[in-house]
């Protein structure tokens, strides 16, 4: 059993791991409408309309939280004895050791436990498990997360492709097989330390080929079949949906909350004004110009949790920077444009942006690996990251730094762009548009952006939309710079630098995809590292996407992390990515909510939670 050991040396606070109680008088207020008034229910938002909980599809934390509660994987995030988070088995009946293999592979043996049921009574069976990963990494589906299952033997020869980027091995799988109905095995390409923590991530969750069938089956509680805690019984879309205790569930004697209503809003004044009034007993955001109110008024209530999480400003790479004057061409113009990025990301003030904008906590962040991953000694990956002997990370983040980064800033941009002496600004920055989701927080960290570009004669644009619509147009590449966030999958660096390989479905930034596909302008050496490899001018998958396939491949540690520091070196060379801050996780929760924890990847659970009266 993996515990998760790298996140209180990140915060001075607790995980989030919450057991309050305090309430004496007979409390009505989790039980939502339509429902009968005996039997107790709670209500909480964590965001609005999810863009899917097909687990496979899902990349979402909103998304998981809601998968969690309906899927049982082989492995759960669970609470020991003492309230300590870990990783547990669960329709696993052991989370076994591997056998390491002559070849340097490593096969695990799981075998199922008995009465695991699908909510419609059906048997789960290993094919299921089979079944569901082999989809989830296949290129028909071309799921978000499919480079998860990168670490099973096979992955390497479903996605190879020939120079024309056609699939090589059609007719390739992973090295998963079940053995019979209860006996899964799988050979993984090489040792992971994370591999237990893989098995509890929502896309490692099964589902039946028969039900998938139907493209539609996780739209509507009639065709939605899973084997967790709860199955959907009621879809309002764009208001609400209603989860009820799994009968069919084989630990559903273990379930407290009979049913659980997750609320669909994105308006955050919205969400406090039911948070007020009883109605929700959960919310997972609040309105930025209250913070400080709530911290006085809800001392108990309003909670500031630790979260391993990045919040950040990504580039389209194949965005034009270059005034329409410029002459520069191919790798001149490539060189020119990251240098241009990473001089705008020295404009932003962070610590104004965490402690006037954001108030929630946060740590200004100078990388993008976040607080909370360690390296091999113990020490924080992203204390270790960049070169300079004075600061940590890629650029100074200090107070005391803002002023000299802005006079830098304008001093690179003078090489590319016409400066007016009189004014102070530039003249000739192309027009910009800055995309972000519903939420007055991010709205008001767009506005910050753009009035802090507009002050050197930038011309940025604020385009606001719904979060479903706001996922697909930054994944399709339609923006200028976007917002983003990312939290850890699991408990290892390669968790926020493997997205950025080309065939990610996680790639907004376009690294390797569109114009940028062609361009090739890298270098890779690792002959230091012990490797034959070194590429000079080469695509960004002829690099990056092979450094990433070595690191995955590393079985020496320090070797490997060493391999990790350089992948993030690249990432923050190209300017694309714009770290702001370190994430904190803030929500609100009422006082009557017993049982309820999270985890620092975002994800909350609900199904252990009663009410107090």
């Amino acid at each position: 059993m993996k515990k998760f050991i790298a996140l209180a040396l990140a915060f001075c606070m607790t995980f989030s791991l919450v057991a309050c109680g305090g309430k004496t008088e007979t409390n009505n207020a989790g039980t939502s409408a339509g429902s009968d008034s005996t039997t107790q229910s709670l209500a909480v938002c964590i965001a609005s309309e999810p863009d899917t909980i097909d687990p496979a599809l899902n990349s979402a934390v909103d998304g998981a939280t809601m998968v969690a509660h309906l899927f049982q994987g082989l492995a759960k995030w669970a609470q020991d004895e003492n309230g300590n988070l870990t990783i547990a088995a669960d329709a696993a009946e052991e989370l076994v050791e591997g056998v390491v293999n002559e070849d340097g592979t490593v096969t695990y043996t799981y075998t199922l436990r008995d009465g695991l049921k699908w909510s419609d009574g059906q048997p789960v069976t290993a094919g299921d498990f089979e079944f569901a990963w082999k989809r989830a990494a296949s290129v028909e589906l071309s799921a978000d997360y499919g480079y998860m299952f990168e670490i099973i033997d096979g992955y390497a020869d479903v996605w190879e492709t020939d120079d024309e980027g056609n699939i090589v091995n059609p007719d390739a799988e992973l090295n998963v097989k079940a053995l019979d109905d209860k006996t899964l095995e799988v050979t993984l390409a090489n040792t992971a330390s994370y591999w237990n923590e893989l098995l509890a991530f929502p896309a490692y969750y099964p589902v039946r080929e028969d039900v998938v069938a139907n493209e539609a089956w996780a739209t509507d509680p009639s065709t939605y079949v899973c084997n967790g805690p709860y199955t959907i019984t009621g879809w309002t879309h764009n208001s609400v949906i209603t989860m009820e205790k799994n009968p069919e569930y084989v630990d559903a004697d273990e379930i407290t909350m009979p049913r659980i209503d997750f609320y669909l809003s994105d308006d955050n004044n919205n969400m406090l004004t039911n948070f007020k009034n009883g109605e929700w007993l959960l919310i997972d955001d609040v309105p930025t110009n209250e913070i400080a109110t709530l911290k006085t008024e809800y001392p108990d209530e309003f909670v500031v949790a630790g979260q391993i999480g990045t919040y950040y400003v990504c580039w389209n790479i194949n965005e034009e920077l270059l005034p329409a004057t410029s002459t520069l061409t191919g790798a001149e113009k490539e060189a020119a444009e990251a240098e241009i990025r990473n001089a705008f990301a020295l404009l932003y003030d962070r610590n104004y942006i965490v402690n006037e904008i954001a108030q929630g906590g946060q740590v200004p962040a100078s990388s993008f690996v976040a607080m909370g991953m360690t390296n091999p000694d113990g020490s924080q990956f992203y204390e270790t990251a960049g070169h300079s002997d004075d600061y940590v990370g890629y650029y100074d983040v200090s107070e005391e730094a803002y002023e000299s980064n802005y006079a830098s800033a304008i001093e690179t941009l003078k090489k590319y762009y016409t400066y007016d002496e009189a004014t102070g600004t530039f003249t000739d920055i192309p027009t910009l548009s800055y995309l972000y989701n519903t939420s007055d927080a991010h709205q008001a960290i767009g506005e910050y952006i753009q009035s802090a570009m507009s002050g050197v004669g930038a011309n940025v644009n604020l385009e606001n939309q719904e979060w479903n619509t706001f996922l697909n147009t930054r994944k399709s590449g339609d923006y200028s710079i976007a917002r983003n966030g990312w939290l850890a999958d699991y408990n290892d660096p390669i968790s926020f630098i493997d997205m950025w390989t080309t065939n990610s479905g996680n790639n907004d930034v376009q690294f390797g995809k569109g114009a940028h596909a062609d361009v090739a302008v890298y270098n890779l050496d690792l002959t230091a590292q012990g490797y034959d490899i070194k590429v000079e001018n080469g695509t960004w998958a002829d690099t990056y996407d092979v450094l990433i396939s070595t690191i995955k491949g590393c079985t020496d540690t320090d070797v490997r992390y060493e391999l990790m520091h350089i992948a993030e070196d690249m990432l923050m060379e190209t300017g694309c990515i714009v770290p702001l801050y370190f994430y904190t996780d803030l929500y609100m929760l009422d006082d009557s909510v017993e049982g309820f924890y999270s985890n620092p990847l975002g994800y909350k659970y609900f199904m252990y939670t009663t009410i107090a009266e």
